[in-house]
């Protein structure tokens, strides 16, 4: 592996895409810093730090541009809302499923209207954010949190924050496209890792006052390995349904015959379900804020505490339900079955059709179950860290979760790069072997 990687910067290609993707990564880095016009920063760090775990989650989610009531305080959540709202109306309007089908062409349509829809959602969020900022500031004078609250204050900070989100979106579609990895999943994965110096220094802190022993660090030390290695485990297992090749003969030659296996991913999804619901939870309890005053905007935000058992009840069956959705959406056992058919391929014991997709889907659902219970217990890991060791959110949990996912991700496809340059390579000296020969790799891999 490591000579694998030693490589990398032997190859042009993948240089500038590594290179192009941290470039555009710092730059999202320095805009967390510039401010929204009108706002004391120190001030809203104040009231961010002592606004409890939901501005903290917020706050872990935009890289810490939230505390700084930065330019992109929306952060990436608006696209990822509005990629919601498009993936459902898939599934419920047939316009847009045949429009999905279309291909490349469909796509772009779907990305087009994704990228309205982010803009849409990022002037009404930031219109609420101007008016929470106002009631923040009329309720905590003394700390000075604005300077001229007002229309003009609440229209530049609705431009303002619409357009850093829209920026973002722009950057992680660069990356996507042009650098290395998922460039939306990146920002994301960016920013988290921002705030572990911090979280760092705040469990250093509390070692030193006492609140926090020997022990609790070894043991909080401890659960994070072990999480890891069990995210590293559940990424990587797959269910192999074996695979047989019909034998055809043409001429004095047989072809096929051969045996392979369709390989399924436990967790299908990625870290799309946790960051959906993480999503859909941040945006009632936002809105809730503005009506505190209210009798359902005090109940809206009373149950959907992070750590409560009723928000974290919520949490699971979300995250359940997006683990489902997404590995429908992503995978269609009809169509895996007519690819097999029509490839003259079979599943041992299952006849071809119907019945083939029938057994998929049947596997695919015990899969996917597993991997909803797994995400689910990762996710609500951190608040039993919190509430029983006293540690910070930002250990375990749905941000250890995007960090190895997202990095597993990004690992892979710098080395399929690698696997491709070297095949390209062996190519162009003169080899005879095809794509199926790659090591590792058979036509049924690549295909599925």
């Amino acid at each position: 592996m490591s000579s694998k990687f030693s490589d990398i910067t032997k190859i042009p290609e993948l240089r500038r895409r590594i290179l192009f993707t941290l470039g555009l990564l710092a730059v999202y880095r320095v805009g967390v810093f510039i401010t929204v016009p009108g706002v004391n920063r120190s001030s809203m760090s104040q009231i961010v730090s002592g606004g409890g775990e939901l501005l903290g989650l917020m706050n872990l989610f935009t890289g810490g541009a939230l505390e700084l009531m930065s330019i992109f305080a929306l952060g990436i959540m608006p696209y990822i809302s509005a990629s919601i709202i498009l993936q459902l109306m898939t599934v419920v309007v047939p316009a847009i499923e045949r429009l999905k089908k279309e291909g490349q062409t469909g796509q772009k349509k779907i990305t087009q209207w994704t990228r309205y829809g982010t803009v849409g959602l990022g002037l009404i969020q930031g219109f609420f954010i101007s008016l929470y900022l106002e009631n923040m500031h009329n309720s905590n004078a003394e700390l000075g949190l604005l300077e001229e609250p007002g229309w003009g204050f609440r229209i530049v900070t609705v431009l303002t924050l619409t357009a850093g989100t829209v920026f973002v979106m722009w950057l992680g579609e660069q990356i996507t496209e042009r650098g290395i990895g998922n460039g939306i999943s990146l920002i994301i994965t960016a920013g988290i890792i921002a705030q572990f110096p911090t979280a760092i220094i705040q469990t250093y802190a509390q070692y030193e006052t006492g609140a926090m022993t020997t022990f609790t660090i070894l043991v909080l030390g401890g659960i994070a390995l072990f999480v890891t290695w069990a995210i590293v485990f559940m990424e990587t297992a797959q269910r192999r349904i074996p695979l047989q090749y019909s034998k055809r003969i043409l001429g004095r030659k047989i072809y096929g015959g051969q045996a392979h296996h369709l390989p399924l991913k436990v967790n299908m999804a990625g870290v799309i379900p946790p960051i959906f619901a993480m999503s859909l939870l941040i945006f009632p309890t936002t809105i809730a804020s503005y009506f505190q005053d209210q009798p359902i905007g005090q109940w809206i935000q009373q149950i959907l505490i992070p750590g409560d058992w009723r928000y974290n009840l919520i949490y699971v069956i979300l995250i359940v339900f997006f683990c489902f959705f997404y590995t429908a959406v992503q995978v269609n056992p009809v169509d895996i079955a007519d690819n097999l058919k029509r490839s003259d391929a079979y599943i041992p014991g299952i006849r071809p059709g119907k019945k083939t997709a029938e057994y998929i889907d049947e596997v695919l659902s015990r899969l996917t179950m597993a991997g909803a219970l797994y995400i689910s217990a990762v996710c609500v890991l951190p608040y039993f860290l919190i509430d029983e060791l006293g540690v910070s959110f930002y250990f375990g949990g749905t941000s250890l979760l995007i960090i190895v996912v997202v990095g597993l991700d990004t690992v892979n496809q710098i080395e399929n790069h690698l696997i491709t340059r070297h095949y390209e390579g062996f190519g162009a000296s003169g080899g005879s072997q095809g794509p199926s020969r790659i090591k590792g790799r058979t036509p049924t891999d690549l295909d599925a």
